[in-house]
């Protein structure tokens, strides 16, 4: 029993290593992300937005590809240190893995890599009120993740412009986790 508890350990660590030859960038299937996800991080060039109480700070519960091909998403944040959820549904646009939607603004969302099994990493480009904010958020299959994960993060933000200090670490941040 003790060999059998300590070879699903094994794969299940074995599991989430990073392997940098399954990262898809382009040419998505989109049917494939669908399913429950945690949110491990997030960064933006207004970390206001991304920070405690930001419009930005959302915990993903599920992602939904429609059969029309847009994308539903349950998210949680807090209010008032209460947990509430919402869902919203991201359009799709002519472009393979980029989605619209209206919140706080203008909003284009588009999957900026993904392995399907683990990881996917979202951008999200926010235009109100005449300014424009760039987001990203890596959300897992899994609560945890190893660090080449962050690592591999930090470059894709370095691509949008953004160092270490625009990322907020979430994996200890979801006070409705518990919760689900």
């Amino acid at each position: 029993m003790a060999l059998l508890l300590l070879s699903l350990g094994l794969s299940i660590i074995a599991a989430q290593e990073f392997n940098p030859r399954a990262v898809v960038q382009r040419n998505y299937n989109m049917a494939r992300i669908s399913g429950v996800w945690y949110s491990i991080f997030m960064a933006s060039d207004d970390l206001n937005r991304i920070k405690e109480n930001g419009d930005l700070r959302v915990f993903v519960r599920n992602i939904e590809h429609l059969k029309n091909g847009s994308l539903k998403f349950d998210f949680e944040f807090m209010v008032q240190g209460e947990c509430v959820a919402v869902v919203v549904v991201c359009e799709k646009t002519e472009k393979n893995g980029e989605y619209s939607i209206n919140y706080e603004g203008e909003n284009t969302v588009a999957v900026s890599e993904t392995d399907y099994r683990l990881f996917i990493t979202f951008h999200l480009q926010n235009f109100r009120n005449g300014t424009e904010t760039h987001a990203l958020a890596l959300y897992a299959r899994v609560p945890q993740l190893e660090p080449a994960f962050l690592s591999r993060f930090e470059e894709t933000c370095k691509k949008y412009g953004l160092g270490p200090q625009n990322i907020v670490d979430l994996t200890n941040e979801d006070h409705c986790y518990s919760k689900r």
